[in-house]
């Protein structure tokens, strides 16, 4: 199973990050990105570039499911306490 796949697998099991997630998906997605094909609201790959060679020091690197989930929960739990 991909990353990517166990990513949404553990983000599918977990309701209460859904709001979360999908709302992290149309935050870090590229301005525009209905405007090109494939539609899909993707970050900007020198944005997750960056993010993984901050994160990993390999900016190559797939990132780990659980730290995305983790990512998520922080997300949350950060716009709770604002």
């Amino acid at each position: 199973m991909s990353r990517w796949l166990k990513v949404a697998w553990l983000v599918a099991k977990r309701p209460r990050l859904w709001p979360t997630a999908v709302g992290q998906v149309f935050r870090l997605s590229r301005p525009g990105w209905w405007r090109r094909w494939p539609p899909l609201p993707a970050p900007d790959p020198s944005y997750l570039r960056f993010r993984l060679q901050t994160q990993y020091g390999d900016p190559e690197r797939e990132p780990e499911p659980a730290d995305v989930v983790a990512y998520l929960h922080w997300c949350r739990d950060y716009r709770r306490t604002r």
